[in-house]
């Protein structure tokens, strides 16, 4: 019998190549999927500034809520703490691929809930849709403007939820992600991975004090990676509600 060299071996490169040409388009789909995600979210993220007469100037983040086109006005989500220590002072919205600042007012705040409502005219920005109950372990982007400069975009998970006493839920209300953020991050924007909808803002970081050699009396305040705290949209609804700003609820 004349023996076909190749025949027996043909059929594994064809099936390596298949499944090459397999996870290379579901590379592809991934990654058109992840672009589409982001593209819904950066346009309602926003950059907070405020100052006031004796120069002092603070920095923060922010997602746009709502909006109305016909009169052109946006209102901004963004942590109460943003504007202490309460006072006189002028607030700036800035918004991703526009140039200038525009001029904002503050609409409702709430001390308990470290929650504020910035209302800004002349800007119909683009706002974010809410989702309420997350899993441990889901992925997210983080959309916001550390130390006051450009807009960033970080992954992570969700790395706890709120539970009460005795109690260890694996889906709930999301309170803390493991995303890096520092300074100028409170109010940004928490957005679920694969549907792009809002599970939260930044509320804050815990930090390490590290001494410095060269000043042991001003020691470091460094943020610890992984405990991200974040406002989830059920405890926003709740400060909306009771502002009377029910309207502004993302439906």
């Amino acid at each position: 019998m004349t023996a076909r060299p190749g025949r027996g071996r043909v059929g594994v490169p064809l099936l390596g190549l298949a499944m090459a040409l397999g996870a290379l388009a579901g590379g592809c789909a991934g990654a058109s999927e992840r672009r589409e995600v982001i593209g819904r979210i950066l346009p309602s993220a926003v950059q907070l500034r405020s100052e006031r007469a004796e120069g002092a100037r603070r920095a923060a983040s922010g997602i746009v809520l709502a909006s109305d086109g016909a009169s052109r006005r946006s209102w901004i989500l963004t942590t109460q703490h943003f504007l202490d220590p309460a006072g006189p002072q002028e607030i700036f919205v800035i918004a991703p691929g526009r140039k200038g600042r525009v001029k904002a007012a503050v609409s409702a705040t709430s001390r308990d809930l470290d929650l504020a409502v910035i209302q800004v005219e002349g800007m119909a920005l683009a706002p974010v849709r809410f989702k309420e109950t997350v899993r441990l372990g889901e992925e997210v982007w983080v959309a916001a403007f550390p130390w006051g400069r450009q807009l960033t975009v970080v992954s992570g998970v969700v790395s706890q939820l709120r539970a009460e006493e005795g109690e260890a839920p694996v889906e709930g209300i999301i309170r803390m992600v493991d995303a890096s953020v520092s300074y100028g991050s409170s109010g940004g924007g928490v957005f679920d991975a694969e549907s792009g909808a809002l599970v939260g803002i930044v509320e804050g970081y815990r930090t390490a004090q590290i001494a410095s050699p060269d000043h042991p009396e001003r020691p470091l305040q460094l943020p610890v990676p992984g405990e991200t705290t974040v406002i989830p949209c059920r405890a926003i609804v709740e400060f909306l509600t009771a502002s009377g700003l029910e309207s502004l609820v993302p439906r």
